[in-house]
């Protein structure tokens, strides 16, 4: 029986970080694809010699048209510009979104009945502006940036604490970027609330801390950003598709009136399964808690509209 194919687009250390951990937790094969000559061949050629002494089972290879898309079961956009100290998410939006137009194009065409995950900066726009080119169902497109912010949060609890990352579950609503909505309230160690566990000080410190996660990466790292826990998250989210896992993760969906919301794209959790967002989860948000999403979906829709704006819908 054939393994099915996840194509990443973009060969970057993002792309190449999906691709190792997609092999090494899914049951798949994988392709990258890049417009650098020699960087998608090169990377697909470096994780293949690594099988041996790894845990690589699927075979990996790369290449420099939109061909290798054909009969993806999954397509990951990681393809973009990466930030820069000083620069915010939205700074990249004309140049990231000519980019991921033209892949949504391409795997509109290629790849009709894929799952479309959208990686590439200002997320949330990506994901709708990837959403509205390939036409497809919105239980097939979604961004990955819950995830990632919710691992965020998770990492920064467990050391604040002194416990195993694996007994922190957090939950992260809202845009990808300063508006995000970390939900204290429904972040738990071991099942207890983390409001019951720490101090409101020190969890607002955490909640800044997550906030400004991507932002403290780009600024240690001076040029390019953060790429292994972006690249784990998507592979967790490939495995949920992939494995009908019906696993409840925090991901940016589009929304179609839950959580009053309609016609943009927002983090909320969604029940991942082997169709795609299988269901999205209204959480009982206090009064707060529901005005900052309020006020990360408009920030969001204020890209949507420049999207419109710069005619790229």
């Amino acid at each position: 029986m054939s393994r099915p194919k996840v194509a990443v687009i973009g060969a970057g250390n993002v792309g190449a970080t999906v691709a190792h951990q997609v092999l090494a937790r899914c049951a798949a094969d994988c392709v990258l694809i890049d417009v650098i000559p020699g960087l998608p061949q090169g990377k697909a050629l470096d994780l293949s010699e690594s099988a041996p002494a790894g845990e690589l089972a699927g075979t990996v290879w790369g290449g420099t048209t939109y061909d290798f898309l054909d009969g993806a079961a999954v397509a990951v956009i990681t393809a973009g510009i990466a930030r820069k100290p000083g620069m915010s998410r939205d700074d990249l939006l004309a140049t990231n979104a000519a980019i991921v137009k033209q892949a949504a194009e391409q795997i509109r065409v290629r790849a009709p009945e894929a799952f479309v995950l959208v990686v590439t900066n200002p997320l949330d726009v990506m994901t709708w502006l990837a959403w509205k080119t390939t036409g497809f169902p919105r239980a097939r497109v979604l961004g990955m940036a819950g995830v990632l912010d919710a691992s965020r949060l998770e990492y920064f609890v467990s050391r604040e604490m002194g416990v195993s990352p694996r007994d922190v579950r957090a939950m992260v609503l809202g845009g990808h970027a300063d508006t995000m909505v970390p939900l204290p309230r429904f972040t738990s160690v071991a099942g207890v609330p983390l409001t019951e566990l720490l101090p409101e000080e020190a969890i607002a410190r955490l909640v800044a801390r997550t906030r400004e996660g991507g932002a403290e990466i780009v600024s240690l790292l001076k040029q390019g950003s953060a790429y292994y826990a972006p690249g784990a998250s998507v592979a967790l989210m490939v495995a949920g598709y992939l494995g009908d896992e019906k696993r409840m993760v925090p991901a940016a969906a589009i929304l179609d009136g839950e959580y009053g919301e309609r016609e943009v794209c927002l983090g909320v959790p969604v029940v991942l399964g082997a169709r795609g967002v299988e269901r999205i989860v209204e959480l009982p948000l206090a009064d707060e808690e529901r005005a900052a999403l309020r006020a990360s979906s408009a920030a969001v829709r204020a890209g949507i509209a420049t999207l419109r704006e710069k005619k790229f819908i």
